[in-house]
């Protein structure tokens, strides 16, 4: 059992309100995942400053250093690096001089956190109800795949600027991801939860939309799950053939929001008026801003 949550924002003047919508809903969801928890917060200026190349790193003892050209942010546990050139290449410079560092997410606008513990302590470290920008996800988890580490924790961004988060458990992960190593793509956890993220994101760079994405993992994985994908600009989700995990959509003209349950929609504006629904088996749900 894990808890997912995820906020995109229509209006430009909640975007300051982001952090503090998503905190909340991130803490309404800790008593399904109380072991770690992470954000993925797209367009916060301070975190991910805009027309930047930027790259989150986390799992480092000490301050990177990549040359003056690279601005770093630390936020607890986590550096968010951010230089004028793009995000491709200022990761395989962190790369290059950090191999063992954790990745955790990299693109234009987009800041990802990482930690262990439980999450309305990590969002409170993070400062998170102060982040600003038009989207945000997160995941509470309870571990059941694999160790309580930074590498174990949602949300995996490891494709430029993609976000999945899961709650539920992939049974034929250890099969795809053999398939997946053979073809080249390198794993950083025996997460089940990263092989869906990896496949995604293959998929993605073949050129596929985020809809037929999610339309052929329904097809190869098995298993009980419900997965929020996002990137720079979308905002998706879908459930299993037999919609075994919970998920509740919201929708006004002013925003869309997804959850595990309820109870972490509860506290948003306007929420009084939404349209609110339980998405259907194997559909794909999907918003772009």
């Amino acid at each position: 059992m894990c808890g997912i949550v995820g906020l995109h924002l229509r209006t430009p003047q909640l975007y300051p309100r982001l952090g503090e919508l998503l905190a909340e809903m991130l803490g309404e969801m800790a008593d399904r995942g109380a072991d770690s928890a992470g954000v993925a917060v797209y367009g916060d200026p301070s975190w991910s400053p805009p027309g930047r190349g930027c790259v989150s790193v986390t799992d480092l003892d000490h301050v990177p250093d990549l040359g003056p050209d690279v601005e770093v942010v630390q936020v607890d546990s986590t550096y968010l690096l951010a230089a004028d050139t793009p995000s491709e290449d200022l990761l395989e410079r962190v790369r290059a001089a950090y191999p063992t560092a954790l990745i955790a997410g990299f693109g234009a606008d987009l800041a990802v956190l990482k930690g262990v513990g439980h999450p309305r302590e990590l969002t409170k470290a993070w400062g998170l109800s102060a982040a600003q920008g038009w989207q945000g996800v997160g995941h509470t988890r309870m571990a059941t795949e694999s160790a309580v580490t930074p590498s174990g924790c949602h949300p995996y961004t490891v494709g430029p600027q993609q976000c999945l988060v899961h709650n539920g458990s992939f049974a034929n992960h250890a099969t795809i991801r053999r398939d997946l190593r053979r073809a080249g793509v390198v794993f950083d956890s025996e997460n089940d939860t990263e092989v869906g993220a990896r496949f995604v994101a293959q998929q993605l760079a073949a050129g596929r939309d985020v809809e037929t994405a999610l339309k052929e993992l329904c097809a190869t994985f098995d298993g009980f799950y419900t997965l929020l994908v996002s990137n720079h600009d979308s905002f998706a989700v879908v459930r299993d053939a037999i919609a075994c995990k919970p998920a509740v959509i919201a929708e006004t003209p002013d925003w869309v929001a997804m959850a595990s349950e309820y109870r972490a929609l509860s506290g948003l504006p306007g929420v009084g008026a939404a349209k609110i629904w339980e998405p259907e088996p194997e559909v794909v749900y999907a918003w772009t801003r």
